[in-house]
């Protein structure tokens, strides 16, 4: 089936929807830009202060927040702890290459 065998109407609603999605994709970049330049900013206090990339403890509880929050959302709680996961493995990998940074700029 092809574009012009579609009801218009359906392709309309369609179109609709779509146009939903690509809003909320890009809310959902713009939030995550933002989350990420908070954590730039948890990184270079932890880096200035010699503290772990990693708060297991922290993580733990993020994680367990994002579920109950996911299940009140009617969202998947297993989809939304591995996203989470994603996220926090990469804030830790920007958090240990500042503390190799801080440590680099202390030494020379």
């Amino acid at each position: 089936m092809t574009t012009k065998d579609i009801d218009p109407q359906v392709q309309a609603e369609l179109e609709r929807l779509r146009g939903s999605i690509d809003n909320i994709d890009a809310a959902v970049v713009h939030m995550l830009a933002e989350r990420f330049k908070a954590t730039q900013q948890v990184g270079r206090l932890k880096a200035r202060h010699h503290l772990p990339a990693a708060d297991p403890g922290r993580e733990a509880r993020q994680i367990a927040r994002l579920r109950e929050l996911a299940e009140s959302a009617k969202l998947d709680p297993a989809f939304a702890e591995k996203l989470l996961n994603f996220v926090i493995a990469e804030v830790i990998r920007h958090h240990e290459r500042l503390a190799e940074e801080g440590g680099a700029a202390a030494s020379g």
